[in-house]
């Protein structure tokens, strides 16, 4: 097939949707269809060959945190452009609600469409505000993803309709095969995130350590990740500042290499999360994970024999502290955890996962079979048909197709 895919947020920060949707398109191109991206990069943001720079981006708030998104005119000449170029079966767009690259595209597709949903926020202002608008233009997609029940539930409300949910993914074999960048001691606590953005419960987590560090000389604490260093030095105070390692945003070989260091992983978010990404890579990096006991991560740890990690009360300072140091102390409880986790991981992989969106895919192209046009340049025709999606089958034949490019200045 050829497949083209929207990112609405910028790739010059790493981000949970933008390593969905370029490990998505990895996974299609790996199964032999032709794959185009279309997303927000500066000249100098490194980009696969199958991503289309679609120009730079501006930090707007959105969802609790400050999204890089593209709008105005000059972006939607850009996405026409592409999807006039692109001669697609089908278009994969990614939150298509947020004021950025795919709800552009979404006013000029004519065709079968996609539609990935990945927020979690129950109470999103932007939706609410856009709603009125929104209602008729999701109406031009055919089929419709979410990524948890968590993003179903949000779509459902706010906007109707349903949505299958199909989970995010996760490169199994990648984190599996790591190197770590020093052996594992037991003392390594690991963060993944942006550490000084507060619903990601950094605070909490130098809270509960401090408590454990007269009694651990080996207590480390990697950070991986972008934000302030200095502040980050500041709240862990004397006690803990020289027992930080901050490794600042890495690229993806940096990030496997350190999950692969760490001895615990820590997740202490408060919420605002569709799906636990980062937990699930610990999981495949063979780390036990401590993670806060948020919907989203308890749906990612969940196994009919019990969770494949320990979940513990977001915001209770002392219960993480007794949790982590447990965990420290008992090298046998966290060999069982690594072992459940690696089990559990599997039904992540994208393997597994990108068979489940082809079959979207293509129950999408079978309710609507033209090929994708710009609404401007499409014959008239019927709007496509919302349909009911069933479960996952095997992938079409692959299609061979051009690779991706740059988009030269819009007029």
């Amino acid at each position: 097939m050829r497949v083209g895919i929207v990112c609405p947020y910028s790739l010059d920060v790493a981000g949970g949707v933008q390593s969905h949707v370029l490990d998505l398109a990895r996974a299609l191109v790996r199964l032999g269809h032709h794959v185009d991206v279309l997303a927000a990069a500066a000249d100098d943001t490194p980009v696969p060959p199958y991503v289309t720079r679609a120009g730079r981006a501006v930090g707007i708030p959105y969802n609790g945190s400050v999204a890089r998104l593209t709008f105005g005119p000059v972006s939607l000449a850009r996405v026409r452009r592409w999807v006039r170029e692109g001669r697609f079966d089908v278009v994969h767009l990614h939150e298509p609600t947020a004021p950025s690259l795919s709800m552009l595209a979404l006013t000029v597709l004519d065709g079968p469409v996609v539609a990935t949903f990945h927020t979690s926020t129950p109470r999103s202002r932007t939706m609410t505000f856009f709603q009125p608008l929104l209602r008729p233009l999701l109406e031009r997609v055919t089929a419709r993803i979410a990524v948890s029940p968590l993003a179903r539930q949000v779509y459902v409300e706010h906007l109707g309709g349903d949505a299958v949910e199909i989970p995010n993914g996760v490169d199994v074999a990648l984190f599996a095969g790591a190197q770590p960048l020093r052996p594992r001691t037991g003392g390594t606590v690991g963060f993944v995130g942006r550490y000084t953005e507060p619903r990601k419960g950094m605070p909490l987590l130098l809270e509960a350590l401090r408590p454990l560090v007269p009694d651990r000389p080996d207590l480390r604490l990697l950070v991986v990740g972008r934000g302030d260093a200095e502040e980050l030095r500041r709240l862990a105070g004397p006690a803990l500042t020289d027992r930080i390692d901050l490794l600042g945003a890495v690229d993806e070989p940096g990030k496997v290499a350190a999950l692969a260091s760490m001895d615990v992983l820590a997740t202490p978010n408060t919420g605002g999360e569709s799906f636990g990404v980062v937990v699930a890579e610990g999981l495949a990096a063979g780390v036990p994970v401590v993670a806060s006991d948020i919907e989203a991560f308890r749906r990612v740890l969940d196994t009919p024999t019990g969770p494949a990690g320990l979940l513990l009360p977001p915001g209770a300072t002392a219960a993480w502290t007794r949790g982590l140091a447990a965990l420290l102390d008992d090298p046998e409880r966290r060999a069982t955890l690594a072992a459940a986790g690696r089990a559990r991981v599997v039904d992540f992989d994208w393997t597994t996962v990108a068979a489940q969106v082809l079959r979207v895919y293509e129950v999408a192209v079978a309710a609507d079979p033209r090929p994708v046009a710009a609404l401007s340049d499409a014959l008239p025709a019927p709007a496509p048909r919302d349909v009911a999606l069933p479960g996952p089958g095997a992938p079409g034949e692959p299609v061979e197709g051009r690779g991706g490019r740059g988009l030269p200045s819009a007029p």
